[in-house]
């Protein structure tokens, strides 16, 4: 099979391109010598996370329960489940865990480590937990110095099991430079190292300091303090990261195949079955010095076409055009040419489709992974 023979759109993902971008990451956080806790979330698939883990049995991260049931059957586990845990999901986290799956949950409240302090008394297990630190104004945590942060860890003593604390610089995808980066992995750093020293210093375990993302992880000029480094989309990539300045196009392993299904001789644009269903409605490019639009358009082999982008989209249709208003050679793309497109946010994309096209660099397909989705 070739990428000729599958009806579109389908998700390609290019296998040589996705394992260095695995090597890159697992070289550069070997020299810190901290370990790697990988995050799932962005490939949700067996086949592409056991290319990351460092052993079958992981580290790893996820973001939803399901991601957490579907690798703990696949032999993952020590999972950390990094968003913030609520009192009606605990069963699903006592399920894996019931079965030799150490699952690691998130939270930043008092309310919530009574809770699970509660719910791990009842049932006689020691439930683990991170404590979620702010250290860039993002999201949710505790930031390092709020006093709330050994209320928490007080209250978790009654019943649960404090491993420590994380912390997310989502605030990097909005760093421009190589300067702002690493100081945004800094202040990342410094914030869950203090927040973990205030929790030792007041008697309390805290063996974990997890930080991570991946602009900081590829930023970062010192990790003293830090135990473990999560990150996600690097495996990937796309081209908010290159916006970042993480990585370029070429190092994107997603593409997106569609048809040319139309051409409009008065606006130069070609018409694909490829829209924001294919693609997301992810525009996470708009607020970056380049507005890369739906994608950036390769031919089927992978080139890229220069100049060509998704500049707009509907739920099936997608609409290419030059980016310069320059008078298109639509007689290059006859109706039924097929083409690939670079996504803004690989996370996003890829949830939209069930399995990966596995091509080594080429049109051939040397293998169908399947992807899992929902909650």
């Amino acid at each position: 099979m070739t990428l000729d023979d599958l009806p579109t759109p389908a998700l390609v993902l290019d296998r040589p391109r996705m394992l260095r971008n695995i090597e890159r990451m697992r070289t550069r956080l070997r020299r810190f010598g901290v370990r790697f806790r990988p995050h799932l979330k962005t490939c949700k698939s067996y086949e592409v996370a056991r290319l990351m883990l460092d052993g079958p049995a992981g580290p790893a991260t996820v973001s939803t329960l399901k991601e957490a049931e579907y690798f703990a059957a696949h032999g993952v586990t020590d999972l950390l489940y990094a968003v913030g845990i609520v009192p009606a999901k605990l069963d699903a986290v006592a399920a894996p865990r019931a079965r030799g799956c150490d699952v690691i949950v998130l939270l930043d409240s008092v309310a919530m480590a009574e809770a699970l302090a509660a719910y791990a008394r009842e049932r006689g297990d020691a439930m683990p937990a991170l404590i979620e630190i702010d250290t860039d104004g993002h999201r949710s945590g505790l930031v390092p110095d709020d006093p709330a942060l050994l209320d928490v860890a007080e209250a978790l003593s009654r019943g649960a099991r404090l491993r420590g604390v994380m912390t997310h610089a989502g605030a990097s995808y909005a760093c421009r430079s190589a300067e702002s980066l690493a100081a945004m992995a800094e202040q990342e750093r410094a914030g869950a190292v203090h927040a973990a020293q205030r929790l030792r210093a007041a008697g309390h375990e805290a063996p974990v300091v997890s930080v991570g993302s991946t602009p900081t992880a590829l930023s970062a000029r010192a990790l003293d303090g830090v135990t473990e480094v999560r990150a996600g989309v690097f495996v990937f990539f796309d081209l908010v990261m290159a916006g970042v300045g993480v990585c370029t196009a070429d190092d994107l392993a997603l593409s997106v195949l569609a048809t040319v299904i139309g051409q409009r001789r008065d606006t130069g644009w070609l018409i694909t079955d490829a829209g924001w269903m294919a693609m997301s409605r992810d525009r996470g490019t708009a607020s970056q010095p380049v507005d890369q639009g739906y994608g950036l358009v390769l031919d089927v082999d992978g080139a890229p076409l220069p100049g060509w982008w998704m500049h707009d989209a509907n739920q099936e249709h997608g609409v290419l055009a030059r980016r310069d208003g320059a008078p298109a050679d639509l007689a290059r793309f006859p109706i039924g040419t097929r083409l690939r497109i670079l996504p803004n946010h690989a996370c996003a994309t890829a949830a939209q489709h069930a399995v990966y096209h596995v091509v080594d660099g080429g049109r051939d397909v040397a293998a169908v992974w399947p992807r899992i989705g929902g909650w």
